[in-house]
């Protein structure tokens, strides 16, 4: 059994904590952003401001990184992996590996998975700044956080550890948010230059996208026969009903014309639109998986179970490097600042709990297995079931004609099967 250890925080401590909020979110002018056409010229001049020594600037690139995130393809890979990392458990240790099971409550909270989702995503956009909120109390009367927030990634020079009130301002006017009173409360994710895997991304993002829009006006031009009508009437209202039909027809299309009038429908003989359209489509998706998620088959059709087992291999590499870089950050940066904040979380280090999660079909044949070989406590079926149970209550066997207690015979009651409980 782990260690329980009682913890209690001071209200006054937090209550000076408070005083001393310093928000740097109240200092940004947040302007409207528009959306613009993007290209492979934008892409590589974006990069270049964005890597300038004397005044970086990401704006550019950020607005690239939006239009790569509404690829359905891209955004569902981000999605499995992040999905992977927040689905794990975690717990508090001391000096010891004790598990303090009060001390989870205090990151077991809405704005610690908020944390951990906008710290995963500085490994697709770069370096990200995170504020925590304010400090408040938990319905149960325990120090909290009222929300964290992502600081908009263009008013953030990193290369310089500055945040500028408006967008587009040098960075020689910006805030020193490494510095007090801001600090305490900022949550830096990523080294200073990073640019994240979107940049690599985005070469392929902005391609598929033409593809797509180069295929829909193939379908627009090709994918419907031409309708050609011929008629000798010099009526212009019989001429204009004419028009009306082929132009207005549809789905619906019937015309009724005289015997002078004649309707001809061209079929397109364009027919390699697939090998010309789909396969790049296909080629973009397959370098944005491997980019993403390492492989293809976890989240594309496999061929084979061998296969599918290497890839999914590797992609649980990747999300054990995920999960290394939260614990990082949460040890080294979340909890130290929490703990001057008034949480009582001095001495215990955030892990993993890697405790193998079963399925109630496995749970019961687990279950089952170890009480066909061991004395279990009672009080584990009570806590784990709410079930009140007894003592042991003695079996006897069909057709033991003696009356042999098998209790007494340990060979026997290994064979025949589990004791039962009251």
């Amino acid at each position: 059994m782990a260690k329980k250890h009682k913890i209690t925080t001071s209200k006054k401590a937090n209550e000076k904590v408070s005083r001393q909020r310093a928000s740097i979110i109240t200092e940004l002018m947040r302007m409207t952003e528009f959306l613009s056409k993007n290209d492979v010229a934008n892409w590589r001049n974006a990069w270049q401001s964005a890597i300038d020594v004397n005044n970086p600037n990401r704006q550019k690139l950020y607005d690239i990184y939006r239009d790569a995130m509404v690829d359905a393809h891209l955004s569902g890979c981000i999605q499995q992996r992040v999905g992977f990392v927040m689905s794990r458990s975690f717990k508090l240790v001391d000096s010891s590996g004790n598990t303090n099971e009060e001390a989870n409550h205090y990151l077991d909270q809405s704005w610690f998975k908020e944390l951990c989702r906008l710290a995963l995503d500085s490994i697709w956009y770069g370096h990200s700044l995170i504020e925590l909120g304010d400090l408040i109390t938990d319905g149960d009367g325990h120090p909290s956080l009222s929300h964290v927030t992502l600081i908009p990634r263009k008013h953030v020079i990193p290369e310089y550890g500055r945040v500028v009130p408006r967008v587009g301002m040098t960075w020689r006017t910006g805030i020193e948010y490494r510095e007090q009173p801001f600090c305490d409360w900022l949550i830096e994710v990523g080294q200073p230059h990073d640019l994240g895997l979107l940049l690599k991304a985005a070469l392929h993002t902005i391609p598929k996208k033409h593809a797509l829009s180069f295929w829909d006006c193939f379908a627009e031009i090709f994918g419907m026969p031409m309708r050609i009508a011929r008629t000798t009437t010099r009526d212009p209202n019989e001429y204009k009903r004419i028009e009306d039909m082929i132009y207005q027809g549809a789905s619906n299309l019937g015309m009724v014309t005289d015997m002078n009038t004649e309707i001809q429908f061209v079929e397109s003989g364009k027919g390699d639109a697939f090998n010309v359209y789909d396969k790049r489509i296909d080629r973009a998706n397959s370098e944005l998986s491997k980019l993403t998620i390492g492989q293809t088959m976890t989240i594309e059709d496999g061929s084979s179970l061998s296969q599918s087992q290497t890839h999914l291999q590797v992609f649980m590499n990747l999300v054990e490097s995920d999960r290394d870089l939260l614990r990082d950050i949460i040890n080294n940066q979340l909890i130290p600042k929490l703990i001057k904040l008034g949480f009582p979380l001095k001495g215990l280090r955030f892990e993993w709990d890697d405790t193998v999660d079963y399925t109630p079909e496995q749970q019961v044949a687990y279950e089952t297995m170890i009480v066909d070989r061991y004395d279990v406590d009672p009080s584990y079926f009570t806590e784990k079931y709410g079930m009140p149970v007894g003592k042991r209550r003695d079996m006897y066997l069909p057709g033991n004609e003696d009356g042999e207690d098998e209790e007494d015979d340990p060979d026997k009651k290994q064979k025949n099967g589990r004791p039962f409980f009251d």
